[in-house]
């Protein structure tokens, strides 16, 4: 079983950063992917980022391409979301995630709460 519990969100002003962590209890590597997710009311969850536990390949989508980036830190047992160049579309509820992927199609397993990122134009 991976519990995740995400940390690191805030409100922000449009262009500035933030981090979000996503600390793993229990055998990450267990699931070969983690990653990011976000939703806004009446819209549906959106993969944001997602990457390998072992060979660590990163997928970005197309909206935060060049502004986001992705790591995991072994030694944490932790996931980051570096983000910056913050839009206000970029506001969300914010979900870190692990899993595996069917057909291409990253298909979590296990989620964390949710972290709030409101960014202010």
């Amino acid at each position: 079983q991976v519990q995740l519990v995400e940390s690191g969100g805030g409100s922000v002003q449009a262009g500035g950063s933030l981090r979000l962590s996503c600390a793993a209890s229990g055998y990450i590597y267990a699931s070969n992917f983690m990653g990011w997710f976000r939703q806004t009311p009446g819209k549906e969850r959106e993969e944001v980022a997602r990457i390998g536990t072992v060979g660590r390949r990163t997928y970005y989508a197309d909206s935060v391409k060049g502004r986001f980036t992705i790591s995991i830190d072994d030694a944490k047992n932790t996931m980051y979301l570096q983000m910056n160049s913050l839009k206000s579309e970029d506001t969300a509820m914010y979900y870190c995630a692990a899993g595996e992927t069917y057909r291409g199609i990253f298909r979590p397993g296990y989620w964390g709460q949710g972290t709030q990122v409101t960014v202010s134009s």
